[in-house]
Formats: structure tokens, sequence, C-alpha cells
């Protein structure tokens, strides 16, 4: 039998597979057959299944920019099913969830975070949600938490029509464009005016099939005074052969809102992750995001936020890892539109065994945001003389009020600090974790305590070589 799944030294949360018998797998490639059997299968209105083929015809004219990012030539959509999934319907109650995709979330303790400490969960395995529900007291608010695709059948059809595909543009990019032909799964997120949710909401993305695409879309809206914490976790086992990952994150935030956003991306390192993400943020109101990018091979992944209202602030605050045989290339964009507008980026990258970090950062102050403020830090950390990181900012200033601020360093662990903590008992490993666990803390202790450990162990694994 041949070998189609890497085995790593020690990754057996995230490394492990469930057998594909008995799934349903659409043929691989791209074809208007296949977008309009994806639709077919939802049930999905007309506008839809319109977009999708608008989708693919300006996915098929677009090409890829030159020069630009990491090496994409190893990902083949001839090689890749847009569709995969289990023959489970979406359950509400986690008892109905089959016994071998249940295995799989509890053992990235997905149920015991939900009943510990969220206000809704919902899980995608493949392509479809196999299990979304909320605490009724969220419900009773006016909190809808929901599939888009359920949400499209039901009296949220004209919100989801409005805002769908709107923040992020089909012709955005070539692979927004694919994600727009064949997207599935994901989730709709509404807040009402006033409602203020005291525990978070969370998606967790796995993708279990090998030479498959996972192309989720997620559409929040939140009104005015409100607050809302969404919180995202990815993972896939190794395989040899590419997969890839092409979501995508709409964000509407009213006014007097506050938004934030938490990630751990641990993709495995066969993953392609061309994601796109942003929001829009209205009068006097505050985004945050909060972003750890430790798997796949190659990572396009720039989340971008529009200050459109006065006052208003975010902060973007992230995370890379490389390792062997991974090119990160991420940052953030911010556009700051509105009057007294501020923004704050603060991200740190890791990179060796000949890893290689890109961070790009892209400040533009609209001509109307008067005495807008934005600060832009970045550090990197490389283990060894192998590795690679680098900085590429832009900044497009066109207001003369304002004031934006760049900071960028590269360095290394310094001896003396490893033979001083050496010196206090510990091994060289374990003082090399320390200092990079130390490094980044900022990010951890901004991140859900569930998600902090994660990271945390992510790290003591990179570090012990367990994932290569």
């Amino acid at each position: 039998m041949s070998k189609t799944q890497v085995a790593d030294i020690d990754r057996s949360i995230y490394d492990f597979t469930k057998s594909e018998a008995g799934y349903e797998r659409y043929a691989d490639g791209l074809t208007p057959d296949i977008v309009r059997a994806i639709s077919k299968k939802k049930d999905e209105p007309e506008w839809m299944l319109d977009k999708r083929l608008e989708a693919l015809e300006t996915y098929q004219r677009l090409v890829m920019p030159k020069n630009w990012g990491p090496d994409i030539s190893g990902l083949d959509m001839n090689h890749i099913s847009t569709y995969v999934s289990p023959k489970t319907k979406q359950a509400k109650n986690w008892d109905d969830v089959p016994e071998d995709i249940k295995d799989t979330f509890e053992r990235l303790g997905i149920p015991q975070a939900e009943r510990e400490s969220l206000a809704g969960v919902g899980a995608q395995y493949d392509s479809e949600i196999v299990y979304h529900n909320m605490r009724e007291e969220m419900a009773k608010q006016g909190v809808v938490y929901t599939t888009i695709e359920d949400a499209l059948h039901s009296d949220y059809e004209p919100i989801v029509k409005r805002y769908f595909g709107k923040l992020i543009p089909t012709d955005d990019h070539k692979f927004a464009a694919l994600h727009y032909a064949v997207w599935s799964g994901g989730s709709f997120v509404y807040v009402p005016a006033g409602v203020k949710l005291s525990y978070p909401l969370q998606s967790y993305f796995r993708l279990n099939a090998q030479g498959a695409g996972q192309f989720e879309h997620t559409l929040i809206v939140t009104e005015d005074d409100t607050d809302l914490h969404f919180i995202e976790g990815c993972s896939a086992p190794k395989y040899y052969a590419a997969n890839l990952h092409a979501g995508a994150v709409e964000i509407y935030v009213g006014n007097h809102a506050h938004m934030r956003y938490s990630t751990i991306e641990n993709w495995s390192k066969n993953m392609y992750n061309l994601n796109t993400k942003r929001v829009t943020v209205g009068d006097d109101s505050k985004m945050e995001w909060v972003s750890g990018s430790f798997g796949s091979h190659v990572s396009y992944l720039y989340p971008t936020s529009i200050m459109a209202g006065d006052r208003s602030s975010v902060e973007f605050t992230g995370i890379t890892f490389a390792g062997q045989n991974q090119d990160l290339d991420t940052g953030c964009k911010v556009v700051l539109q509105g009057s007294g507008t501020t923004a704050s980026v603060e991200t740190k990258s890791i990179s060796k065994d000949g890893g290689i970090n890109t961070f790009r950062s892209s400040v533009v102050i609209g001509k109307h945001a008067d005495n807008a403020r934005a600060t832009v830090s970045c550090q990197s950390l490389m283990l060894d003389d192998i590795s690679r990181s680098d900085t590429i900012p832009a900044m497009d200033v066109r207001n003369k009020s304002a004031q934006v601020g760049h900071e960028a360093t590269i360095g290394r662990i310094s001896d003396d600090t490893i033979l001083y903590l050496m010196s206090r008992g510990c091994t060289e490993e374990e003082a090399r974790t320390m200092v990079v666990n130390g490094f980044a803390n900022p990010v951890s202790k901004e991140l859900p305590l569930e998600y902090a450990v994660e990271m945390n162990n992510l790290i003591k694994l990179e570090m012990e070589g367990a994932i290569g």
C-alpha cells in the first residue's frame, strides 16, 4: 500500500486521519458542472448560483501577479477536489455526530471548550458543517449564529444577500474568485443593536481529505452598540499531496461597537493557505485582530481593516512561525478613512530550519482622515543562519495632519542569554524554548486560554523538531 500520510515525531493531536469511505467527493478540477452541482446540492436561490458562475468566469480570466509572494506552482487545481463531504446531516446535539467525526473534534478539544467558555460553536469537517449549536440565552437576545446555507433558507436571506461578497469583491484576486465559485460551509453571525455577548462564539475547520480544498465563508454583521468575540481554529493532517484552503471572512461592525477576531491557523505543511479576511468599521468602534499562523507550506494572509467611521480604531496582533519547507507571506492592510481614526499593528515572526517569513504591511491614510494615527511594529527572530525574514512596508498618506510610524527589528537568540539560562539548570533546548516563548508572549496573552496553551504547545513541538 502506498504511503500517503507523512509521519512526524509527535503531532498526534493534529496528524491523524479518518477514512473517507462512503464520503461524497466531487471530481478534481473546476468546471461549470461542478459549480452547478455544489449549488444544486445546497438548494440555493438563483442569485447565488449566478454569483458562483460569474466568479468561475472571473477566476478563469484572472492571472496570478508575477513576482509576488511565494511560489505556488505546486498547486494544481486539476488535482484538487473542491467538494468532499461526509454523508451526515448537520447536528445540533453532540451525541448525533458520527463517531469518527466526533472523535476528531473530541481530540481537538472542541466539546470541552464549548461546555466551559463558549456561547456557541460550529464545527466544519471538509466541505460541510457537521455540528452547530448556540446557547439558548443568546438566541433569546436575537443573536443569530448558524451556517450561511441555513441562513439562505430563512428570514435572514435578505441580510445575506445584502452583505455577501460585497466587502471582498469577486475580482479582488484570483483565489477570491475561486472561493466564490465553490464556497461551502462557514458561519453566519448577526448581532442586533445593543447586544453584548458575555462569551465568545467559535468555529473550527478541519480538513481531513487529501488532495482537496476547503472554501468556507464566514459572514459577521454586528449592529450598533454591540460586543462580540469570534474565535476561529483550523487544522489538518499532513499528506504528500497538496491541499488548499481559500476561505473568506467578511465582517461588518456598526457604530459604538467592539469586535475581536482571534484565530490560530495550524494547517499541515502540505497546505496552500490563500485566505482572505476583511472588516469595515463604523463610528467610535474598535476592531481587534489576534492572529497566529503555525502551519501550511505556503501562506498568503493579509487581513484588511477599513476604518470608515470617525474615531474608529483597529489593533492587529500577530505571530507566525516558519519551519522547514515553509514560506509564510503574512501581514495586514489598514485603510483609515474617517477623521480621528487610529491603527496599531504589532507582529512577531520566528524562523528556523530554513523557514521563510515575509511580513507585508500596507497603511493607507485617506484624504479625509484628519488627525489619523498609525503605528506598525514588526519584530523577527531567526533561530539559525539558514532561515530568512523580510519586512515589506508600504504607506500611502494623503492627509498632512496624519502621523504614521514604522519600525522593524530582526535578530537572533544571544549566546550569552542561552549560556546564562543553562547556568541556571536549563538544557540548551529548554533555554531556547524559554526565549522563544518570551518573545511570543505579547501575542499569547491576547489569545483565549485554550488557544494560548495550543500556541505554546506548537512552539514547544517546533523547538523540539517535532514538526519538520
